[in-house]
Formats: structure tokens, sequence, C-alpha cells
């Protein structure tokens, strides 16, 4: 495997956040397992992967909230965490905005978000003014002496980034703060992040499951599987280049067809098994070494392949049959089978003359084919 699609580069900005090695347990249950990344003055980077797989307890351990069992946590070059070493959250120089939003409900948005610049005794005259420019940056100018209760989840989620800005840490850290809400606002939030992170060049470390937010916040995404990292990167390598089918299936929909090589060396290239007529796929030759008669997996992504009505069959092209067509808004995913294989490809918009039990020519987009499949040695 390249070190390279899992070592970062060398930094170019000050680094704010240094985890090496990080070891957490939740009792005798290793739960974090040598997890190591930077993050850069500035940056967005964001913890992906399913529930139970340490990206949650990675975050507090950075925040002070769970000890580490071993490894280092160092935040601007000074160490805040090891197996002998634990700094007590308030004195991390960082702000965590929780999943549920933790808001006083007794209190009003201004005292809510007060509350942490008077546990950190910033004088009362400089509190006022510091509510207020958070107040108007997320959007809430005139909410201050509203009850915290008395807001939607929309605007009670902006009183948490809030809460969380008005401190002025170096480090803003986010659990899964999206997934109390609806999709429509959830995808609004996302975009108010976004922006707010970019303009303030804000250091932040994000939670999530959600493969849509990972791919639109983040600068760079750090894979997590049973504790372990898988592939750290921008979101469109991680996309494009996955180092095995997990990182794959996490940044998105994939096809998983069997495959043999039948090309090694610098230019690999795979046959498709159980696919009649089915042409050769370059395979990406930088994430392992192949040999010529090895079976693997083949993944391609669903936009990379595209379909026709039944015909002359092209050089590139193979046989196969709809089996289900579902219409989705703005793209339309067709399944289809072919020999023993069943896969997915998704079409722009709505096609018309497309049903069940169709033939129709599939063939591969070589611009995306050559990129975006990548694959994995079967057993």
């Amino acid at each position: 495997m390249n070190p390279e699609l899992l070592e970062p580069t060398a930094p170019t900005r000050p680094v704010i956040l240094d985890v090496n090695g990080l070891v957490a347990e939740h009792g005798t249950n290793r739960v974090v397992n040598g997890v190591s990344f930077q993050i850069e003055e500035g940056e967005f980077v964001t913890l992906l992967g399913p529930s139970g797989c340490g990206k949650t307890t990675t975050l507090r351990c950075v925040a002070g909230l769970h000890r580490a069992a071993g490894g280092s946590i160092s935040i601007d070059n000074r160490l805040v965490a090891d197996a002998r070493t634990h700094v007590r959250p308030e004195h991390r120089a960082l702000n965590m905005v929780f999943q549920s939003y933790a808001l006083w409900p007794h209190m009003t948005v201004s005292q809510n978000i007060a509350y942490g610049l008077k546990a950190q005794k910033v004088v009362k005259t400089e509190i006022g003014p510091r509510v207020e420019e958070v107040l108007e940056l997320v959007g809430l100018s005139g909410y201050g002496k509203r009850s915290a209760s008395q807001l939607s989840g929309g605007q009670q989620q902006r009183v948490v980034l809030a809460r969380g800005l008005a401190t002025r840490p170096r480090l803003l850290l986010l659990d899964e703060p999206l997934s109390n809400l609806d999709s429509e606002l959830r995808s609004r939030m996302r975009t108010e992040i976004h922006t707010l992170q970019r303009s303030l060049g804000l250091t932040t470390l994000y939670v999530t499951h959600d493969r849509a937010e990972a791919l639109a916040l983040s600068d760079r995404v750090i894979v997590l599987r049973d504790g372990v990292v898988q592939q750290v990167g921008p979101p469109g390598v991680l996309y494009d280049k996955p180092v095995n089918r997990f990182v794959a299936e996490a940044l998105g929909p994939v096809n998983v067809l069997r495959g043999v090589v039948i090309e090694a060396g610098r230019s690999p290239a795979a046959q498709l098994t159980g696919v009649e007529g089915a042409p050769t796929i370059p395979i990406a030759a930088e994430v392992h070494a192949v040999t010529a008669g090895q079976e693997i997996e083949v993944l391609l992504r669903p936009e990379a392949m595209t379909l026709a009505p039944a015909g002359l069959l092209g050089a590139d092209e193979f046989p196969a049959t709809v089996k289900v067509v579902e219409f989705l808004g703005n793209r339309t995913e067709v399944t289809c089978t072919a020999g023993s294989s069943d896969f997915k490809i998704d079409l722009d918009g709505r096609p018309v003359g497309i049903e069940r039990g169709d033939m129709v020519n599939v063939s591969l987009r070589k611009e995306r084919a050559v990129s975006a499949p990548s694959w994995q040695p079967v057993g």
C-alpha cells in the first residue's frame, strides 16, 4: 500500500492539533487504537465512520473529557494528554459543540452565550460586546433577550455555535452537531457552518457519520474503522482513490464487482468475472501492488457507468438487463444485472424510455474509470 495515501504531507501552516498514537479505552475495551493526525491552523478536518468506530471518543480525548490510555495530544505545541498527563478541558484553549444542544432552558440566549465567558473570568465590560458580536455572526442579532427554550431547532443550533465562538478558541470541536435536525435544515446549517468556518479561519475538528457533511465541509477527512485510521486525505482523493472497500463505501455509493487482474506493472487492468463481454477496466496502481491472475474486488462508482438502449455493442460496452428504475428527483438510479452481477448506475434527471426488463448496453466513462475504480484483493 502506498503510504502517501495514509500519511499527511509536511505541514505548510502552524500545527494547532497534533494527535500521535492515541489509545483510548472504555473499561477493558480498546476503542481507539494508535490514531495519529495533525490539524493545521484554519483547517477543517472531519472524523468519519460508523457508530462505534472511535470517532467521538477521539474527539472527547482531544477535549479532555476522556483520558488517553496511550499516545499523546498536543495543542499549539503544548502537551495536554498522554498516559501520565491530563490537562483539564477548561485549560486547553478549545471549545466543543455537542450533539445535544446543552442549552440552559431557564436562561436567555445572551446568558447562555455569556456562561462560558464568565467561566473563563472574562472582564464584565467585555462580555456584552462579545455576545453581540457572535450573535451577529450567526445571524441572531436581536435574539439575545429571548428564552433559549422558545427557539426553533435551527436557532438553538446557532446559539450553540455562538457560544462556542464567543470564547475565541484556538480549536473548535463539533460532535455531530446537525444530527438532530431535519434534512432541509441540516443542509442549510451545513452551508452556514461552512461559510462561518471559512470566513473566520477557524481550526475545526468535526465528527460525523454523514458522508455528505464530510464531503461538503472538509479540507481533509479521516476515515476510522474499529478505532484504527483507514485513510486520511482531501475528500476528492478519498472518493476517487479509496485504499479499500470500507473507505469507498464510507464516502459514497459503490458497486462491488469481482474481477481478475489481466495486466500488472505500471498500467494494471482487470477483467470483470461473471459479466459476459465486460471491457477491460483500469485499476488504481498506486493503491496496492497486483499480480496477473489475482482475483480482486473492483469498486466502481455509479456515476462511472452509463447505459444506452440495446444495440450493436461497442468495444467498451457489455449487455445488461434493467432490474429496477428509481426516480430520485435530480437523478435516476438504475439497477442492472449482467451475468451473476448486479450494479447501480446514476443518470442525470429523468431519462425517458428506460423500463424494468429492458435490455441495455452498459459502458464505462473512461475519464472516470481511470481514477474512480479502486479495488482490493479477494480473501
